[in-house]
């Protein structure tokens, strides 16, 4: 990373210098930022929950930092990725970070760190960590951004770990099984802490690790649980019930399995943490979370999903057969070249009826052409040819097309990766939602 005598001076600047930099990309490993938080003696203030999964803690952060409000607590969120702005990925009591609340704590990493290099999200976690420990917060929720074992997170100790739903995703990264995986994402439980698995199906490798580790370890199915009908939920844990749940705000079929995996944290954290019933309600009410099986207002119906990996397309699958009938639904479909194309295909199955393939930017990129080959060769339906598998060169072009075929019965699936998503964000949701 350069070392300019002038720093910048807002926040544009420290981001396009940690993009710009020649220091590492993706490199996992906790030596260099474990340093540097050493030398900035930073600690975090309140209790910490770090949450780790291969689709679903982002919901699970909401949803603990919403119901954490509405009880009176003082929350740090931190997630990851961000979908717009950078700053979405640092709250206080549900406020994102301005600019000028960050810009001090950029400054403090980079003084700290000497001659250490640091990666993008390592600098900018030490950062945001750095503006929680300035803040009088009562809980830290930690979002991992990679695996857990070695993400930039895991240097904080956490008093409750939770794990949601473990499946392949970033193989060459975390491992090409789910055993290996779980390891992974394990290693964010501590030793006599509580360590919440969501998983309805753990790979023993989890298991064991927890054992090894004297872990507490809650298991779905076990330790807590759900049921419910049409009109509510109950869940049910160790010693604690709460009965008479609406529905989580947050729509999908696996928000219930999310939902339940935070109140075990809730109630694992009793007595230091007590959280009302009715806070529990209203907390599951008011959570939000762009681009999680998002439907924007209007017609056709527009959805907007985050999914990018075959255990996300499923989960969307499911979502879109609860749906009713549509006459045909549209994809504005974007990955990145490392993603299992093949398999988040036939995840969705002939769901999808006209797949709209659109390029995205950056070295892991795939263009609209090649997306559009990967999705043929796996069998998406082409007939006819010329109107089922298309190629745009961006997620907003691709948007603009189906908006000129798709009729107000109709609806519109945006899916494949954060950036496909993002880049219809950008353009602002009147942009996003359809005619009608």
């Amino acid at each position: 990373m350069t070392n300019p005598s002038v720093l910048p001076q807002d926040l544009s600047g420290w981001l396009a210098r940690l993009e710009g930099s020649p220091g590492p990309g993706i490199e996992l490993g906790l030596e260099r930022v474990s340093a540097v938080r050493q030398r900035m003696n930073l600690q975090l203030p309140g209790l910490v929950i770090t949450v780790a999964g291969t689709n679903g803690k982002g919901s699970t952060c909401a949803m603990l930092e919403s119901i954490l409000l509405a009880a009176g607590y003082r929350v740090g969120l931190f997630t990851s990725p961000h979908l717009v702005d950078f700053n979405e990925r640092a709250r206080v009591n549900g406020e994102i970070a301005t600019d000028d609340q960050l810009l001090p704590h950029f400054a403090a990493v980079e003084k700290a760190r000497g001659e250490e290099r640091l990666t993008y999200f390592e600098f900018t976690t030490l950062a945001i960590c750095s503006w929680f420990a300035s803040q009088p917060l009562d809980v830290v929720i930690l979002e991992v951004g990679l695996g857990g074992r070695l993400d930039a997170v895991n240097i904080f100790d956490t008093d409750c770990a939770v794990v949601t739903s473990i499946d392949i995703d970033h193989a060459d990264w975390l491992g090409d099984t789910r055993e290996a995986i779980a390891l992974e994402k394990a290693h964010i439980f501590r030793a006599g802490k509580p360590a919440i698995c969501a998983d309805p199906a753990p790979p023993e490798s989890l298991l064991k690790h927890a054992q090894q580790l004297g872990a507490d370890l809650w298991r779905f199915g076990k330790d807590f649980n759900y049921a419910g009908d049409r009109q509510q939920w109950n869940y049910g844990g160790r010693q604690r019930r709460r009965n008479a749940l609406a529905y989580p705000a947050l729509r999908g079929a696996n928000q219930l399995l999310n939902a339940a995996g935070a109140l075990a944290a809730l109630e694992a954290l009793e007595p230091q943490l007590a959280v009302p019933q009715q806070a529990v309600r209203q907390g599951l009410l008011q959570a939000s979370l762009p681009g999680r099986f998002q439907i924007v207002p209007g017609q056709p119906t527009l959805i907007l999903d985050v999914a990018h990996n075959p255990h996300a397309a499923a989960v969307l699958a499911e979502n879109l057969d609860n749906m009713g009938f549509f006459p045909y639904t549209y994809a504005v479909f974007g990955m990145l070249a490392d993603k299992d194309v093949n398999a988040v295909v036939q995840r969705l199955g002939d769901r999808i009826d006209h797949w709209y393939c659109a390029g995205l930017h950056g070295p892991r990129a795939l263009s609209g052409e090649q997306l559009a080959e990967k999705v043929r060769a796996a069998g998406a339906p082409n007939d006819p040819p010329e109107a089922s598998v298309l190629a745009y060169p961006n997620p907003v072009s691709a948007l603009a097309a189906v908006r000129e075929h798709a009729t107000d019965n109709d609806r519109i699936v945006v899916f494949g990766s954060f950036l496909t998503v993002a880049e219809v964000l950008s353009h602002g949701v009147l942009y996003a939602q359809p005619k009608g």
